[in-house]
Parts: C-alpha cells; sequence; structure tokens
C-alpha cells in the first residue's frame, strides 16, 4: 500500500477498496516502527478522527482527489491540534490556536495528517542537524545527512512512511532534501503558496511546497495548496489552475538551457554523470539542450547570506520569552530574561545567523553589505530573464555532492552554505523550481546515495516544470525506487 501513488491511493479509496482509517493506520504502523527521526509529532487518535471525518466524506461522495490520503507536514507550518515547534527549543512545547492556510487547505480537501516532520530549526540548515529534536538520517544511508531544511519531509516520503509531506524553500530546502533523499520537490513561484501560518525565517525569500515520490502527485498537491490568500500581504492574486494540466504534452521542441557555471570547479564527477545522463534522456524525448550562462551564480552565495540573516534577525526578535515560547528559569530583571532566554532557547546556527543579520543592519554597514546585495538580487533576476531568451527551462544539478556523512560539516558552517550554490540563486529570484530523481552517486561509499536534477522554469511556469518532469520520469524509473528494507 506505501508504495503507491497519490493518484493510485485516490482511486482505491473512491473504489471503496480501502478506506481512509485502514490507510491512517497502515502509515502510522509503519512510522512508529522507523528510527529515521523523521516526525516530531505524532498524535494517533487526532490522525484517525481526521480519518474517520474523510470515510464520512467519501461515503457520501463529498470529496476531492485527495480526500482520506495521508500527508505529514513540516514542523514550521503551524498546526491548532499538533505541536508547532520550528525543530527548536524555543517552542519545543508551543501549541498554535490556529492552522497554517497550508494545513487548513489540505483539511478542506479531506487529507488526513499523519503529524509534523523533523527540520533544521527555523528552517536554518542544509542538513536537518540544526533540529533541537536531533538530526534526521537518510533512509538510503543512515549514516549520511537528508538534505535541509526540510529533511524530515525528504526522509518521511523517501522511507514510504507518508505518501505526501509539504516543506518549505528559502534557498534550496524543498530540492536539497529532495535531491539527497531520491524524491521529487517543487518550490513554487514566490507568492504562490500563502506564508500565513509559516512560521518566519526570511521574509522575502521563504515559499512553502509540496513533496511526493512524482511529478503528478505534487501536482495534485500543488492544486491544493496554491492560491491567494488576504491574510498574507507577498500572496499574488491569481486564478486558480490545474497544474496537472499539461502532464501529457510533448517534449518536442523543448529548449533546455544548460548553465556552464553549474557545470565547473565544485562538481563532483558522480553527479555530474548523473545529470548529463538525464539531459541524453531529454534529448531523446525530443528536446534541444542549449548552452547558457548565469553570470551572476557566485554572488548568489554572499547576496543570500546578507538578505536572509537580516531578514531572519527581524523576524526573530519576537521570541523574547514575553508572551509564549520558552523563557529561561532564571534572571536579574527584563534584559536579563531576554539575554538568557535566547542564549538558551536559540540553538548554535540561529545565533549566528541573527548576528549577521544584525551586523548588516546596523549603522554604517546596511549600505555597504545589505543595499549592495539587494541591487546584485536584481541582477541575478536579471541574468536568469536573459537566459529565458534562449530556452524554455533551466536544467542542472541541486547540489554539487550526493548527501555527505552526518557530522562532516557541522563544525564548518561555511562548507554546509557552499553546498548551496546551484538552488540559492533561483530563491533570490523567486523563480519555480524542482528536483526529481535522476540517478546515484558511484563507489562504494555514494552508489545508495541519490542524485536529483534540478528543473527551474520563469515565472508561474509551474505547470510547465510538472510536465517536463512527469514525461522523464515516464521514461525512467529513479523516482520509483526506494531505500532496501522499505
Amino acid at each position: 500500500m506505501h508504495t503507491k501513488t497519490l493518484k493510485e491511493l485516490s482511486a482505491l479509496l473512491h473504489a471503496k477498496q480501502v478506506s481512509a482509517t485502514e490507510l491512517a493506520r497502515h502509515y502510522l504502523d509503519r512510522i512508529q516502527q522507523s528510527d529515521l527521526n523523521a516526525f516530531t509529532h505524532i498524535d494517533a487518535s487526532l490522525t484517525l478522527q481526521q480519518a474517520a471525518m474523510a470515510d464520512e466524506r467519501l461515503a457520501k461522495n463529498d470529496t476531492t482527489p485527495l480526500t482520506g490520503i495521508p500527508i505529514a507536514h513540516k514542523d514550521i507550518f503551524v498546526t491548532r491540534d499538533w505541536r508547532s515547534t520550528a525543530g527548536s527549543r524555543m517552542l519545543e512545547n508551543y501549541s498554535s490556536p490556529f492552522d497554517a492556510t497550508v494545513v487548513e487547505q489540505f483539511r478542506n480537501a479531506g487529507m488526513v495528517t499523519l503529524g509534523k516532520l523533523n527540520c533544521d530549526e527555523f528552517a536554518m540548515g542544509s542538513s536537518n542537524e540544526n533540529s533541537f529534536f536531533g538530526p534526521v538520517r537518510n533512509p538510503w544511508d543512515k549514516t549520511a545527512v537528508p538534505g535541509g531544511s526540510s529533511g524530515g519531509s525528504a526522509a518521511a516520503i523517501a522511507a514510504r512512511l507518508a505518501p505526501a509531506a509539504t516543506a518549505t524553500d528559502t534557498g534550496g530546502s524543498i530540492r536539497q532534501p529532495a535531491s539527497f533523499c531520491g524524491v521529487t520537490g517543487i518550490k513554487p513561484t514566490y507568492g504562490r503558496v500563502s506564508r500565513f501560518g509559516m512560521i518566519a525565517f526570511a521574509s522575502s525569500l521563504d515559499q512553502g511546497g509540496p513533496m511526493a515520490q512524482t511529478a503528478e502527485d505534487c501536482a495534485l498537491l500543488l492544486n491544493a495548496m496554491a492560491g491567494y490568500d488576504p491574510r498574507d500581504s507577498t500572496s499574488l492574486e491569481r486564478d486558480k489552475e490545474d497544474f496537472g494540466r499539461d502532464l501529457d504534452k510533448s517534449l518536442q521542441g523543448l529548449k533546455i538551457g544548460v548553465p556552464a557555471e553549474y557545470f565547473g570547479k565544485g562538481l563532483a564527477p558522480d553527479v555530474e554523470q548523473a545529470v548529463r545522463a538525464a539531459l541524453k534522456e531529454y534529448e531523446k524525448l525530443g528536446a534541444t539542450l542549449v548552452e547558457i550562462s548565469l553570470p551572476k551564480t557566485e554572488l548568489s552565495i554572499p547576496v543570500y547570506y546578507v538578505i536572509a540573516p537580516a531578514e531572519a534577525s527581524s523576524n526573530l526578535s519576537r521570541f523574547d520569552g514575553v508572551r509564549y515560547g520558552y523563557r529561561a528559569k532564571e534572571y536579574k530583571d527584563l534584559s536579563d530574561m531576554y539575554c538568557k532566554t535566547r542564549a538558551e532557547g536559540f540553538g548554535d546556527e540561529v545565533k549566528r545567523r541573527i548576528l549577521v543579520g544584525a551586523y548588516v543592519l546596523s549603522h554604517g554597514y546596511y549600505d555597504a553589505y545589505y543595499l549592495q546585495a539587494q541591487k546584485i538580487r536584481r541582477l541575478i533576476a536579471q541574468d536568469f530573464q536573459n537566459a529565458f531568451k534562449q530556452c524554455d527551462v533551466i536544467m542542472g544539478p541541486v547540489a554539487p555532492t550526493v548527501a555527505w556523512d552526518l557530522g562532516d560539516k557541522t563544525d564548518d558552517p561555511v562548507a554546509n552554505y557552499l553546498a548551496d550554490i546551484f538552488t540559492l540563486s533561483t530563491s533570490l529570484a523567486g523563480l519555480p523550481g524542482m528536483s526529481i530523481p535522476c540517478g546515484f552517486g558511484q563507489g562504494e561509499k555514494n552508489a545508495q546515495r541519490p542524485v536529483g536534477l534540478q528543473i527551474i522554469g520563469n515565472y508561474f511556469d509551474e505547470a510547465k516544470l510538472l510536465n517536463v518532469a512527469h514525461q522523464f520520469q515516464r521514461a525512467t524509473d529513479w523516482h520509483s525506487r526506494k531505500p532496501a528494507g522499505t
């Protein structure tokens, strides 16, 4: 049952061959037996209550294509019933009085919540080792990281602990863990998916999106989660659309841009080989490869690590121990309470980014750092627009390497930052991008560690990206492969 796609599960549910309650129990049993640390909070009674309501809807034929299908939510989306921690001690026992818009939309569609998924603290990280609740393990190789910050989401899909999961992408946190865990994930155009109820990291970059086994599954999920939300000031007013409408379109004549900057120094040979093989497969499907240039790619790292920490330092100022969340037990006065609460409540990476952000926004440095970064951000976005004059989509690696070992980069934050080189520019430009499985690494250590192909589109081209991904998945089986013992 757990190996089936969302489309297959939906057909079984609507044909009454399985009930939502049976399906929920099946996945809860699998989660209970897992040792990946992918979940931060499970409540079987709540899940089964939702499943019973889904069964009532199915009996009345009051359904959507997603009714009765289980889903797990990244613990960055607040939920009314399950704890909402953002992977932080600061919110270890926080219970939200409302649902995030994304959670609400899936609940309205009749989906059944399995629980909350582990993530890097406040979505800050590339390995899911920054969580207060401990690291998530990669189901393909439990000595490897699953990627971050949505590592719990990617690991849960790869291990078939959930057929669908929500995730968020600030600088690559959907695409990179999807790549490391061999699953499909899409980051929509900035503003497509409501940020209301998403615990903020960097407000001009954060964007929610789905993870699943296939592009077809992601299209179904995006249909439910995308849409205008008046409660989110960055939400885009656009008509609802069917993101699966173009899935069966031929790729004949498709122009694929291949950036020279994505295949230079630093790219591991086994990753390049897998990506090049995927590009050859696209040529067989009728596409044409076009060499392009994205000259500001290298600048995306310093630009991102000025803008994102600056916004984080502002967003995280609300966690002061006064209104909600963790508060230090011993303090002398209000100022001491602030200092001790934040010192004890935040992890090292969060503190590091708050300090960097406060510095670049301080008097005398704002113009030199933050303002300059925003100017270069505009130039990065213009690079993409110049490239899209020559091609329909852009393809390349998601990350320079396959997943690294747990603990390998915990003492070297800059090495972690450099791992985001191919995803950051897409986020800075606000473009849609996705990762699909396209192979594995090489050698005794990496042979069971997946490689992802990144597909980048122009604004609002999600349906095109999903079509391009779906056609590849019809021609290959990388997406259907699963870890041993799954």
